[in-house]
């Protein structure tokens, strides 16, 4: 009877695990899957000015689908317009690799603002595209993790450095980010829900090369 009643309390207690990591992993609010059917629906932004796109490919790990980006003095961005519920699920998730970095270049400046792998998260404020707001996450070739700035090219946007290749060059690296607080942080702005997303690899300003990976970014409660 003891017997019985112990792996009765166990099987309880595994289904009550089962129960709340679904509920988890539920609550989160996927952005890019990098898949043939997706990919085709991405919308392409082309940088003025710059002599080449971004090439975009899609590739395979043991950990799914990634997107490759090489840029040789291009740039390109790939995004998507998506409704986020920050108060429901503020923390932006990114699992990214900068294989070939930009090591040497001042991005702060007009003429070094490259980054080997960026994210942008935007949120609309107005009725044009530059009263928009908008957090450029990126992984840094010169700055440390946690430094940012605000666009040498827009007071609209501000550049925050979530990963550098001063500690990961060619590494996978997972990150985290609470959107929410950081438009408060960064814009002084409560936002409750944010419109859209896009991932830039760009070299366009220093006419060198970069390549980087992107996997697995989605939007979770904590």
């Amino acid at each position: 009877m003891y017997i019985k009643r112990m792996y009765r309390y166990i099987a309880v207690f595994f289904i009550i695990i089962f129960i709340n990591t679904g509920h988890l992993y539920a609550d989160n609010k996927v952005v890019f899957k990098f898949t043939k059917e997706e990919f085709k629906t991405l919308k392409v932004r082309k940088i003025r000015g710059a002599k080449s796109e971004t090439d975009y490919t899609l590739d395979a790990n043991k950990n799914g689908p990634y997107l490759r980006a090489l840029a040789s003095g291009g740039a390109s961005g790939l995004g998507k317009e998506i409704e986020i519920d920050l108060n429901k699920t503020p923390y932006l998730n990114i699992t990214w690799r900068v294989e070939k970095d930009l090591s040497g270049i001042d991005e702060q400046s007009k003429k070094g603002h490259d980054f080997a792998a960026r994210v942008f998260v935007v949120k609309k404020t107005g009725l044009t595209p530059l009263s928009n707001k908008a957090i450029n996450y990126v992984f840094s070739s010169n700055f440390n993790i946690d430094d940012y700035w605000r666009s040498p090219y827009t007071k609209s946007s501000i550049d925050y450095v979530l990963s550098t290749t001063k500690k990961n060059l060619n590494e996978w690296v997972t990150v985290k980010a609470n959107v929410k607080d950081h438009f408060k942080l960064l814009h002084n702005i409560e936002v409750d829900k944010i419109t859209g997303i896009a991932l830039m690899t760009d070299t366009d300003q220093t006419n060198i090369s970069a390549i980087a990976n992107y996997q697995n970014i989605f939007f979770s409660a904590n």
